[in-house]
C-alpha cells in the first residue's frame, strides 16, 4: 500500500469514527495514536477527498420559502437557500458547498450527455470537493476562464478537471491566461483554433456553474495579482461592485467596461442572459455583487444563504 493510500485509509477511518460513530476528535486522536491536530486534519481531508456526503432529509421551511420568493422575484429558473443565521463566512461556504453539490448532482445524474461550463473560485472548488463520485463518462466539463496563471503555472482556481475526474468524463480547458499581458497578446491567444473551439463549446454548454465575485481591496482578483490596487480603486469609483469571470458590473447590474477588457480571455457573459447559468455565492461580503448580478439578469439560478436572501427580498420590496 502506497503512502497516499495509507493516508486515505486513515482519513476514511477517522471519518467513520467522527461522522457515523459520533466520536470526538480528541477520542479519535487517542484511538489512532495521533495528536488532536492530525486527527482534525484527517477529518477535514476526508471531506475534501469526497469521502463524506452530507444529506439532511428535513428541509428548513423558512429557507424553502425564501428560495421560492427569490426565484419568483428575480425570475430565476432555480433557487436554493441554506441556513446561515449568525454563521461566519467559512461556515456559510461549507453550507453552500453541500447544497451546491446537491444541485450539481441533479444535473450530473442525467443519462443524456451533458456539457457543463465551469467557472472558477473558492466556492466552486469547495462544491466540487463535496460532489459524490458518479460515473458519467458521456458528460463533458469545459473551463470558462484561462487555465494559465500570472507565473505561467496552472491556476489553482481552474476546477473543472476535478469535476471531470469525479464523473470520469472529458475535460476541455482554455489554453490562455485569464488576462493577457497586452491587447496584442490577447489577439494572439483568442485567434488560436483550440481557444475558439473550446470557448464555442462553453458558450453552447447545457448549463454553466459560476461564482460571483466582489470587487474591493483584497478581493480574489486583487489578492491573486490579476488587478492592481489602483484598478480596484478606479473600478469602485465607477460604481463597480461585482464580477463574473472577469466581467465587471455596477450595483444596477450594468456592464462596466475598462482597461482590463482589452486583456480578458474568459468566455463571454452578458446581462439579461438567455443561457442557463447557475451561480453559487453567499455572505454579507458578497451581498452587493449578488444583488447586482440578479438585477442585471446575469444568472438564471442561484444558490445562496439565508441572511443574503432575506436582505435581497427586503431591498427588492423598495424598488
Amino acid at each position: 500500500m502506497s503512502r497516499e493510500e495509507k493516508k486515505q485509509e486513515l482519513a476514511a477511518r477517522a471519518a467513520w469514527m467522527y461522522y457515523v460513530a459520533g466520536v470526538t476528535q480528541q477520542e479519535i486522536a487517542r484511538a489512532l495514536g495521533l495528536s488532536r491536530q492530525v486527527a482534525q486534519r484527517l477529518v477535514s481531508s476526508a471531506r475534501e477527498m469526497g469521502m463524506v456526503s452530507v444529506k439532511i432529509d428535513h428541509p428548513v421551511t423558512h429557507c424553502l420559502q425564501l428560495a421560492h420568493d427569490i426565484q419568483h422575484r428575480f425570475g430565476l429558473e432555480l433557487c436554493r437557500v441554506v441556513p446561515s443565521a449568525q454563521l461566519d463566512d467559512d461556515a456559510i461556504q461549507q453550507m453552500l458547498a453541500v447544497e451546491g453539490a446537491a444541485v450539481m448532482t441533479q444535473f450530473i445524474s442525467e443519462e443524456q450527455p451533458q456539457v457543463f461550463g465551469i467557472g472558477s473560485g473558492k466556492t466552486l472548488r469547495a462544491i466540487i470537493d463535496s460532489l459524490p463520485w458518479i460515473e458519467r463518462p458521456q458528460h463533458q466539463c469545459v473551463s470558462m476562464i484561462g487555465a494559465i496563471a500570472r507565473d505561467d503555472s496552472g491556476t489553482r482556481y481552474d476546477v473543472p478537471l476535478k469535476m471531470a475526474e469525479k464523473m470520469q468524463g472529458k475535460y476541455f480547458f482554455i489554453p490562455a491566461p485569464l488576462y493577457a499581458d497586452t491587447p496584442e497578446d490577447k489577439a494572439m491567444w483568442v485567434q488560436h483554433q483550440v481557444y475558439q473551439r473550446v470557448t464555442q463549446r462553453a458558450l453552447q454548454a447545457d448549463v454553466a456553474f459560476v461564482g460571483i465575485g466582489e470587487v474591493q481591496p483584497g478581493c480574489p482578483l486583487n489578492a491573486e495579482g490579476f488587478i492592481t490596487d489602483a484598478q480596484v480603486e478606479a473600478l469602485n469609483a465607477r460604481g463597480v461592485v461585482g464580477e463574473m469571470l472577469g466581467h465587471f458590473f455596477n450595483q444596477q447590474g450594468e456592464r462596466v467596461w475598462g482597461e482590463t477588457d482589452a486583456l480578458l480571455t474568459s468566455v463571454l457573459l452578458e446581462s439579461q442572459t438567455q443561457r442557463r447559468i447557475v451561480a453559487f455565492a453567499g455572505s454579507a461580503r458578497k451581498y452587493a455583487a449578488i444583488r447586482a448580478a440578479l438585477l442585471g439578469g446575469w444568472i438564471s439560478g442561484l444558490v445562496t444563504d439565508e441572511e443574503t436572501a432575506l436582505k435581497l427580498l427586503r431591498e427588492s420590496s423598495r424598488l
